[in-house]
């Protein structure tokens, strides 16, 4: 049971102790969930990074003298289909022997989309009818099967959620009887929550009894991945990683529905390459593409946001013509395990959060619930591209944009990064497949391949000859 004294101790010691001003007002059960909910927030703590983070904001706002400039041509690594044959056999060797596990960045609701279901679930408009997860998880069963020798190698899917997702994709994939997945190779996780902050400092409530709260972000994997896996659990991501013998981790956004989940090539690279931390970038071309840059900042790895970046630096081109800044960050990541396990655990108090001013719903000095109009708090992120600062090297994999990224952000007819623009993608990219392979696709028809048939087009040769003329989903 929560110990009320404590706790009122701990947030008054903080200078926080208006989270109980509405006490007296609340019955039993409020009270109770109220103390819950505190007992799982550290004020001191709060305190701490709210304070990290306000600074590294200022001092990110002011620092029009960083020095930003691109990153060391030996961390790049672009690999033309001629030029990917070793990387992929090491990278197949790896989940042959079972060292490679997959991680998805899962949290976001489909709002944009005019959906409150978890953003996996969405469907693009395949002829198929698949959802996101469901490309996903046959691109896990594929690989499998490419990487089979004498037994089929397992590659764990680990699934990041957050609050308003994690009851809804569990249900989704129960549903869906996990996609011919093994269930006990999919293990669902939590992202972690942050109080909201007033202008003021204070832990904000949204209710008499309820702290205001936000997800900490998609750098709030690294936490996450040492959080019980359920309540009264001791187990973890970490754990099972290590229980397994998993040495390698690909993460990547849910959002990509070109994404190659556990890509061979990416993993050969970066174990070729021996570090412990590796990205995945396409091509950037217009300097005024709203996309954030792996580049160095002060001598140091990371992501800067193309409105950090000055118009003169953002312009600026190689004798050859490219862009100095353009390897354009897609939020794909490789990782050792004793790298997540190790190495982050020990810088991680270094990492500020990011400081995003908003319009947060709280409550008056009567306990009325309000929206305001104004900005009149923060809410604290981590962002997963946060480590890269702390790597003395990493590994800078170039993909073409056509093959591996088409982002789903915008709603449906936005006409960029939406519904339409991710189901072209896809149906372009297998109509490239099935026409090196030799066949012939009549326009007009959209000819989707399961990825049950073939991961990165390979496997395509019984359909030299063989003519599409209308629209089908190929499934063998």
């Amino acid at each position: 049971m929560v110990d009320e004294t404590q706790l009122r101790a701990a947030y008054d010691a903080a200078g926080q102790s208006h989270v109980f001003a509405f006490w007296d007002r609340l019955n039993a059960d409020e009270r109770e969930t109220l103390l819950e909910q505190l007992s799982r927030i550290d004020p001191e703590h709060v305190n701490r990074i709210v304070a990290k983070a306000l600074e590294a904001d200022a001092a990110a706002r002011n620092a029009s003298n960083a020095r930003v400039e691109p990153p060391p041509a030996d961390s790049i690594v672009a690999t033309p289909p001629a030029d990917s044959t070793p990387y992929r056999a090491r990278g197949l060797e790896a989940v042959g022997n079972g060292e490679v596990g997959v991680l998805l960045l899962a949290g976001g609701q489909g709002t944009r989309l005019g959906s409150s279901a978890p953003k996996g679930c969405y469907d693009i408009g395949l002829p198929s009818g698949k959802s996101l997860f469901q490309l996903q998880a046959e691109r896990i069963a594929r690989l499998q099967t490419l990487a089979a020798g004498g037994s089929k190698p397992v590659v764990p899917w680990y699934i990041m959620t957050s609050g308003p997702t994690r009851a809804a994709t569990e249900s989704f994939f129960a549903e869906n009887n996990y996609f011919g997945l093994d269930k006990s190779n999919v293990v669902f996780f939590e992202q972690g929550t942050l109080p909201c902050i007033s202008n003021e400092g204070k832990i904000m409530l949204d209710a008499p009894g309820r702290v205001a709260t936000a997800p900490d972000g998609n750098g709030g994997l690294y936490a996450a991945l040492r959080a019980p896996l359920s309540r009264g659990s001791d187990n973890t991501v970490l754990k099972d990683l290590e229980s397994r013998g998993i040495k390698y981790l690909h993460a990547y956004g849910v959002d990509n529905c070109l994404v190659k989940v556990g890509d061979p090539v990416f993993i050969g690279v970066c174990i070729e390459q021996k570090v412990a931390a590796g990205v995945k970038v396409v091509r950037k071309t217009d300097p005024s593409e709203a996309v954030g840059v792996v580049a160095l900042r002060d001598g140091r790895f990371g992501v800067v946001e193309y409105s950090e970046i000055p118009e003169e630096l953002a312009q600026a081109r190689e004798a050859s013509g490219e862009l100095q800044l353009r390897a354009a960050n897609i939020a794909n990541h490789f990782y050792t395990t004793e790298f997540l396990a190790r190495d982050v655990p020990a810088f991680e108090s270094e990492m500020a959060y990011h400081v995003a001013r908003k319009k947060i719903p709280t409550i008056d000095e009567n306990g009325e619930r309000f929206k305001p109009n104004t900005p009149n708090g923060i809410k604290l992120e981590l962002f997963i591209f946060d480590v890269f600062p702390h790597v003395d090297r990493l590994a800078i994999h170039e993909v073409p944009r056509s093959e591996e990224f088409s982002p789903l952000k915008n709603a449906p007819g936005t006409g960029t990064d939406d519904p339409q623009t991710s189901r072209r993608d896809l149906l372009a990219q297998q109509r490239r497949w099935l026409t090196e392979a030799g066949a012939t696709v009549a326009e007009g028809a959209d000819v989707e391949l399961s990825p049950l048939v073939t991961y990165a087009g390979e496997g395509l040769e019984k359909f030299a000859g063989k003519s599409f003329e209308s629209t089908e989903n190929v499934t063998a």
